[in-house]
């Protein structure tokens, strides 16, 4: 396992991290995985064991119960690893049950520690852009977390390229702490995060780290191209929306590609999206799920699996965003001074207009 800076940092993440989404399965997470604490200990073992050394989990996740279950199965291993939670999501009622405020974060972040029986977070992020707060009192907010100890480092997730900016530049300022990680999501078909967030994170020091990185399940392994999905898969779970996709016959082209590549390669779906994921410019680390132990298996697995240039190649083609303004008009006339971390993705554009 390759461990790698987070962002702008010296905390040295592993390229593959365990996630908690599938923990607990309560409060309307049933669908999407109920690993008790003698099963999520099974996980977490494997992992370390295969030289995961990060734990991501959120207040949201079954409301608190995941973060309970990750604190249980990391009982007497918490000074060995890293444990990164997120704060912002609506998990109480009232005015004040939401948000990027001081008053929530600093009650949140309690909870946090509380549940997962720490006395501080390795990483905290904020789980989505607030527009009502002012970001100079969340960065603030974190700041002092940081300072007193209670977290050692601070993110953002979810956010858009103007707003992680506004973000990094406030932080910026006298006595204030940076983020130093978004977390994104980002898949061979979903990429919209090429247009401005992988630059903007590189640019900013603020290092890539993807959530759901086969789709919610759509590269899985078990998902038609139609996007048909047998029951007992989270795209089989009845009522769950995520995620979006614009294009389902795009969706087909690009999972064509990863099946034609995994039969080359003899090895499965999610294994080669996650290879391919893996070495795209500008990501740092991968958020693994997992509802199972041949599942994670399966995931972790890949970390030996390199594609050739041309298998990596033949994706990125299938699943190019289209190049909106200005990113056309760029990749026709501006690549004479790119911004080092815009280059390849604008040299694609520029193949998609034809120059």
């Amino acid at each position: 396992m390759d461990y790698v800076p987070l962002g702008h940092s010296g905390m040295k993440v592993s390229r593959y991290i365990l996630g908690t989404l599938t923990f607990a399965g309560t409060h309307g997470f049933e669908a999407l995985g109920n690993l008790d604490v003698a099963n999520a200990r099974r996980l977490v073992d494997m992992a370390i064991d295969a030289g995961v050394n990060a734990f991501d989990t959120a207040n949201l996740y079954s409301k608190g119960d995941a973060e309970k279950v990750l604190g249980a199965a990391l009982a007497g291993k918490r000074d060995k690893v890293l444990v990164f939670s997120k704060g912002r999501s609506e998990v109480e009622e009232g005015p004040n049950g939401g948000g990027a405020s001081r008053v929530h974060l600093t009650r949140q972040l309690e909870g946090t520690l509380a549940r997962l029986n720490t006395d501080w977070l390795d990483l905290y992020f904020i789980h989505q852009w607030d527009g009502v707060t002012p970001i100079e009192e969340t960065v603030e907010t974190m700041s002092g977390f940081v300072k007193a100890g209670k977290i050692r480092y601070w993110g953002i997730s979810n956010y858009s390229g103007w707003s992680l900016a506004k973000t990094a530049m406030i932080a910026k300022q006298p006595g204030l702490v940076p983020p130093v990680a978004h977390q994104i999501y980002y898949t061979p078909e979903a990429r919209e995060a090429e247009y401005e967030l992988i630059p903007a994170g590189e640019e900013f020091g603020i290092g890539a780290m993807i959530w759901s990185p086969l789709g919610q399940g759509l590269f899985g392994g078990r998902v038609k191209a139609d996007g048909a999905a047998p029951q007992g898969t989270r795209q089989g779970a009845e009522g769950w929306k995520e995620p979006f996709v614009s294009d389902w016959d795009r969706f087909a082209r690009v999972l064509k590609a990863v099946e034609q590549v995994a039969a080359e390669t003899g090895r499965s779906v999610p294994q080669v999206t996650l290879a391919w994921l893996r070495d795209r410019p500008g990501i740092n680390s991968i958020v693994l799920g997992a509802r199972t132990a041949e599942q994670l298996a399966d995931n972790l697995a890949s970390d030996d699996l390199t594609l050739s240039p041309e298998q990596a190649a033949r994706i990125e083609a299938a699943g190019r965003p289209h190049p909106l303004y200005p990113f056309w008009h760029r990749a026709m006339w501006g690549l004479d001074r790119p911004t080092p971390s815009e280059r390849v993705y604008l040299e694609g554009h520029r193949q998609t207009v034809g120059m």
